[in-house]
């Protein structure tokens, strides 16, 4: 979500945008050497950066006349950080931009167009619904580098030792994790306060925070309230963790997990690298990896995240031709078949999903509950809805307000945020 800019991230920006081809990289087509654009990677700088690091200098290699300069900004830093750049002229040629932010930038001019374009060319190569998402007005203004959804991932040893079946629906879920505390001594399943995590339960019965199309904010309607109602009921019962709503709640429960503490949890795939790291997943082959459970429609779904690479649009056209070779090569199947196997994130295209890719469970795991992602609608403001979401549902959950007034605090501060829905 975006928030306020503090003053330190303001100087870190500006800093940032100094060093921005976008800025002041102009002198060096024009003295006859190579053109040098700047890439800001959001990746994990400890997990996941070293691979896009590699794949710079492969870029390199084959294109002698580009240069890259790779910036890995934190990924909760670099949507201010981007913003206050493109605002001052001053931004990265390329920028590795979460599918939320993408429509919300294009939307400020700050974003290039790709159709057409060499970034492309190889366009039918994706999955469609990830193309539809990085698109503003019918524009397309992000090549699909990783996705991701959520998932219920689970320990197989600890549900086999309970003699529970996979759940499809919420309330298989709970019988599971009373059958998993009798039988093991640990929780069956723990759940986030967080309102990203909170979406399946939306989807389950069939609305969601707001409704785009009707521009209308759906977040109290009746089915938004029997959605979280469900979601407040799994953090009370037999093998139901309470609710944890200290600020290190993610790592809590993430521990706890790879460490056999708890039985399941709902989590996306950017901690595959993470679970093989635990316990509990030393034999990569028992980690479970289902679809999220349905709610009483019987629906089932996540929302889709993952990355795209977009184009400054402030860049010269010396700048945007290089940058966009560099996007095509960083989105190719080869270039995404290496980014799976080092980082074990999810290819946005099917060619990329070779054998040796699915070869690691979790990857495999992940690609099944795919079908079931839900693209996020085509507003620029959608991914700042889960602001308030985050803020409220800790306090919900806790039993500082009850679902009503805390949904009414959210409803309130969504209208902020799209003044031009009605309720």
């Amino acid at each position: 979500m975006r928030r306020g800019i503090a003053a330190t991230a303001l100087v870190a920006s500006l800093a940032l945008a100094a060093t921005a081809c976008g800025g002041d990289g102009g002198g060096d087509s024009e003295s006859g050497g190579p053109v040098t654009i700047t890439w800001w990677d959001t990746s994990n700088a400890t997990n996941e950066a070293p691979t896009y690091r590699a794949l710079v200098e492969e870029f390199e290699a084959a294109h002698k006349d580009i240069k890259v300069k790779y910036v890995n900004v934190p990924f909760d830093q670099a949507q201010n950080k981007f913003d206050t750049a493109a605002g001052s002229k001053g931004a990265p040629d390329v920028l590795r931009s979460e599918v939320g932010w993408t429509p919300a930038f294009a939307k400020k001019g700050f974003f290039a167009p790709l159709d057409g374009t060499e970034a492309l060319a190889e366009q039918d190569k994706f999955q469609p619904s990830l193309i539809e998402q990085a698109k503003y007005e019918g524009k397309t203004y992000g090549v699909p580098l990783v996705t991701d959804t959520l998932a219920l991932v689970y320990n197989k040893e600890l549900f086999e030792k309970a003699g529970v079946e996979v759940p499809k629906t919420w309330d298989d879920l709970k019988k599971a994790a009373a059958a998993i505390k009798d039988k093991t001594g640990v929780d069956g399943y723990w759940g986030s306060t967080q309102g990203y995590y909170a979406q399946p339960f939306l989807y389950g019965e069939g609305t969601d925070t707001v409704d785009a199309e009707a521009k209308k904010i759906t977040v109290r309607s009746p089915e938004a309230e029997k959605a979280y109602g469900t979601w407040l009921s799994l953090f009370d019962g037999k093998g139901l963790h309470k609710a944890d709503t200290t600020a290190d709640a993610y790592a809590h429960i993430q521990d706890a997990f790879v460490s056999g503490k708890v039985a399941a949890i709902i989590q996306g795939p950017w901690e595959i690298t993470n679970f093989y790291k635990g316990s509990a997943f030393k034999d990569r082959d028992n980690l479970g990896i289902a679809t999220v459970p349905a709610g009483s429609t019987g629906e089932a779904g996540a929302p889709t995240g993952g990355h795209n690479l977009s184009v400054y649009a402030g860049s010269d056209e010396a700048h945007r031709k290089a940058a966009l070779k560099f996007v095509k090569f960083m989105t190719s199947a080869k270039a995404q078949e290496t980014i799976a196997l080092k980082n074990s994130t999810l290819p946005t295209r099917e060619d990329a999903y070779t054998a040796k890719v699915k070869a690691d469970p979790g990857i495999a795991g992940y690609q099944t509950v795919l079908s079931a992602a839900r693209p996020r609608p085509a507003l620029p403001e959608y991914s700042s809805l889960w602001g308030p979401l985050d803020d409220e549902l800790p306090n919900i959950a806790g039993g500082k307000e009850s679902l009503d007034k805390g949904l009414g605090n959210v409803e309130t501060a969504m209208t902020k945020l799209v003044p031009d829905f009605g309720k």
